[in-house]
């Protein structure tokens, strides 16, 4: 919990994901694989959705993402 008057900030890291399944996937791959390094993600933002097409089919999705977490401070 943050007290009254502290100072926060955060940063926004924008990623993209993929998925063979769908948008919706391919988002929550980048927030999986961003969490493996980041710490107190707090949200998400779906800037794009883009898919590789082979003939007439979908056989990639793509999410661009913008996670914003909160900078740690040193004590």
């Amino acid at each position: 919990m943050y007290e009254a008057g502290e100072v926060h900030v955060a940063k926004v890291l924008e990623l993209i994901g993929s998925s063979p399944k769908g948008w919706d996937d391919a988002a929550a791959n980048a927030v999986r694989e961003a969490a493996k390094s980041v710490h107190d993600i707090k949200g998400v933002y779906l800037k794009e959705c883009t898919a590789k097409v082979d003939g007439d089919t979908i056989v990639e999705y793509r999410a661009v993402v913008k996670v914003t977490f909160v900078v740690e401070r040193g004590s």
